[in-house]
């Protein structure tokens, strides 16, 4: 269905709103709402009803759902102060009361405005905009059509979870299926700067799908990878590279946007300009772009105080500091618990918000609530690699070593080139350690410390690993890179900042460390 109003369309079957032919970027649950509203507008709709539709029921402060109304205000050129468009009804709930004009999505165009819509070139949107084309079947059997198309349909939907994306909808990306067109061409007519393309090639029992990432602004490929697969289980096969596909252009998008946010003027930025030039500082794993981040999320939330990913990004940055003994955990916990808590409540459905406050109830000790929250995050976006990650820490400190192995392995496998990929296999260095595995310990280590020489955690378990292995040279030399990347590191600084909920774990760690020198 498509409404029409004022100078927006909005298209509830390829869940885009725009206006004067530019897409809006709108968040899912904004969008519902809005929908929502404008398919009764007919009459008043309750707070309860909009509760009940739009978070299916769950607990929703006055604060969140305020947030959306004036989201959706914004998305539709309203405003709390006109409401010419969404009313508020005094102790009743609200209405759209603009006048709307509708028409079923698959009609041919009535109105001048309509064809001129589509007829011309959309321009970008302010978020991320990705197309993911139809992969082409190089299996000569059309009868394997579905296969490759399930394989589109589901990159789509996963892509879609990241909700600050602009994920161009499955009817307008397989327009194009079957037809050779050039990805300029693609680009201009949907809007969007990145373009996923790829292929199936099935032989047998066997599979290979290849997939390439590409900046059309640019003319760059951003990324490219091939996966050969047995198809022992088809749809089993068909959720694990799509699972790998997301989980590995995730961090390549953030990149991009990092790096185009960098060439823009300060004066220009809002607020997702600044979360990206702050994802290029943090990744970085340093006391000094650390605290860079920081300034620039406190800069992107003084713009946007609601804004979830940001806020979870912050409490994130603050945890991580003091895990690394860059600042002091005692006074950091409560500034990333409040940002966090902030973060969930004003977007319960962000991955990065639960993020954060797990990582910060990890350091309140209060590890089945770390866990749960990771938990929820993962959930919600079950290729966000660096969850997983610190999801395996917080299992190790728990106690739980193989299960952190295990998570820290899948960030790896799900995003092998993450920028922060030092920190998985530092997690992963940890968890071999638990296990009495030093050899393999050391390795991870070294591993993570090639990829960041000053990652202070894998220092840390080198140093511990070389202590208990009982090699009085190497240890001597990890003691000493460590002591550079954390001055000051001491057995207590050990003991009282990091979070081990059993005895028995401290104290391996402790005497790991102090074969190695420390004291």
């Amino acid at each position: 269905m498509q409404f029409l109003f004022r100078d927006h369309l909005l298209d509830t079957d390829l869940r885009e709103l725009s206006r004067e032919q530019v897409p809006v970027a709108v968040e899912p649950q904004v969008f519902d709402l809005v929908v929502h509203l404008m398919e009764n507008r007919d009459r008043v709709v309750s707070k309860d009803e909009l509760i009940d539709k739009i978070w299916h029921g769950r607990s929703v402060s006055e604060s969140t759902l305020t947030s959306r109304i004036n989201a959706a205000r914004k998305a539709v050129g309203d405003s709390g102060a006109s409401q010419a468009l969404i009313r508020t009804i005094s102790r009743k709930g609200f209405r759209f009361v603009g006048d709307v004009e509708t028409k079923r999505g698959a009609t041919a165009p009535e109105s001048d405005f309509e064809a001129k819509l589509l007829r011309a070139p959309l321009p970008l949107p302010d978020r991320p905009a990705i197309a993911v084309l139809p992969f082409t079947n190089m299996s000569g059997d059309r009868e394997q059509d579905y296969f490759s198309d399930g394989i589109s349909e589901d990159i789509i939907t996963a892509l879609s979870k990241l909700r600050w994306f602009f994920v161009i909808a499955r009817n307008s990306s397989f327009v194009y299926k079957g037809r050779a067109v050039h990805m300029n061409e693609v680009a201009r007519e949907l809007g969007v700067r990145y373009v996923l393309e790829g292929s199936v090639r099935r032989s047998g029992d066997r599979v290979r799908i290849s997939a390439q990432l590409n900046d059309v602004s640019t003319g760059s490929h951003l990324w490219a990878e091939r996966y050969d697969r047995e198809l022992a289980d088809i749809f089993a096969v068909q959720d694990e590279i799509t699972e790998a596909i997301v989980a590995a252009i995730e961090p390549q998008l953030y990149t991009a946007e990092s790096f185009r946010a960098q060439q823009k003027p300060p004066g220009s930025l809002d607020a997702w300009d600044l979360v990206m030039r702050a994802l290029s500082h943090y990744w970085r794993i340093t006391r000094e772009d650390n605290a860079a981040a920081q300034g620039l999320l406190e800069e992107a939330v003084a713009l946007d105080p609601a804004y979830g990913k940001a806020l979870g990004l912050l409490a994130t940055s603050h945890i991580f500091g003091a895990h690394m003994g860059w600042s002091d955990m005692a006074p950091t916990v409560p500034v990333a618990e409040r940002a966090a808590l902030a973060a969930v409540e004003a977007d319960r459905e962000d991955a990065w918000a639960h993020h954060g406050l797990a990582y910060a109830y990890l350091f309140r000790r209060r590890f089945d609530d770390a866990l749960a929250e990771f938990e929820l995050a993962l959930n919600l976006n079950p290729n966000f690699a660096m969850a997983h990650a610190f999801y395996g820490v917080t299992l190790c400190y728990a106690g739980r070593w193989q299960n952190g192995d295990v998570a820290a392995r899948r960030a790896l496998r799900l995003s092998p080139r993450d920028p922060l990929a030092a920190i998985y296999c530092g997690v992963a260095a940890y968890a071999r350690f638990i296990g009495r595995d030093y050899e393999g310990a050391a390795q991870m280590a070294r591993e993570s410390m090639r990829q960041r020489a000053d990652f202070v955690g894998a220092h840390r378990v080198l140093t511990a690993a070389a202590g208990m292995s009982g090699d009085s040279a190497r240890a001597a030399s990890a003691l000493e890179g460590l002591r550079r990347a954390q001055p000051g590191i001491s057995l207590a600084w050990i003991t009282r900042e990091l979070p081990m909920l059993r005895d028995e774990d401290r104290e391996h760690y402790l005497e790991g460390l102090r074969r190695a020198g420390m004291r």
